[in-house]
């Protein structure tokens, strides 16, 4: 893929979404960045702005259809897109949440996690599709989980919707490329966030955001299918998942739970 020079991001306030806003800031990009904390986003466009990038703020809920695709549908009309990543996600687990006889996640958790992880993924994906196809190049980001090789119990549904960002970004991969337009699922590990900083568990091969950053950034320009990191896990992961059943389910039952959303 060619150089990105004008680059959208959501989720851009905190985290991994953040670090790749600074990864990629300097003279020449142009940065539309979108989240849901504009205080917080504007000090990140701040940031990307002292290292001599346009960097702009955008407060957006990307569960809001129609807001997204305008967002996008309006970036383009300023410079054709070279690169949108989808990176808006929250998380949230089952731990103090029930009790013996309502043992899981409260559907308004559920409904919440899906709707961001798995919708605003979507509302921001398909308009950067149309728009990318139209001009005849761009790439599309899209913010998946190793946590979507294996349905955990302490957080099943955002197990789900990483694993449905990872299993659909894969499918449109291979019609778009012959658009000239490439998709990549981004899978992490454990990255130091706002949002691991919430979980009380060890979490193996925990790694800075602005470590992730240039690891995805690394993979984009080789336009690689699927990014995943740290590798060590990710292979302990897929080594787990082929574990027998009745196994698996005796280990599963004794893992931590992640808190509540």
């Amino acid at each position: 893929m060619r150089d990105p020079r004008h680059i959208l991001i959501t989720g851009a306030s905190s985290g991994i979404g953040a670090a790749l806003a600074r990864h990629y800031a300097r003279p020449g990009i142009r940065l539309r960045l979108a989240g849901r904390d504009a205080e917080r986003l504007a000090e990140i466009a701040a940031s990307c702005n002292a290292r001599g990038a346009d960097a702009s703020a955008n407060r957006l809920d990307v569960r809001d259809r129609a807001a997204t695709e305008t967002w996008i549908r309006e970036a383009a009309r300023d410079a054709a897109i070279d690169l949108v990543i989808a990176n808006a996600g929250i998380s949230g687990g089952t731990a103090g949440l029930g009790s013996e006889k309502t043992l899981g996640e409260p559907r308004e958790q559920f409904d919440a996690i899906v709707d961001i992880n798995v919708a605003g993924v979507v509302n921001t994906v398909e308009p950067a599709l149309r728009e990318m196809v139209a001009q005849g190049h761009g790439q599309v980001a899209l913010m998946s989980s190793l946590a979507s090789f294996r349905g955990f119990p302490g957080a099943p549904a955002y197990c789900a919707s990483k694993a449905m960002v990872r299993v659909w970004g894969e499918a449109l991969r291979p019609d778009y490329a012959a658009r000239g337009v490439g998709v990549t699922v981004i899978c992490p590990g454990y990255v130091r966030s706002r949002m691991t900083d919430a979980n009380s568990f060890p979490m193996p091969f925990l790694m800075d955001a602005d470590r992730a950053a240039r690891l995805i950034a690394e993979g984009l320009a080789r336009n690689r299918a699927r990014i995943v990191f740290p590798r060590r896990l990710y292979w302990i992961l897929r080594a787990f998942a082929a574990l027998p059943e009745p196994l698996l389910d005796r280990i599963m039952g004794r893992l931590p739970r992640k808190t509540g959303a």
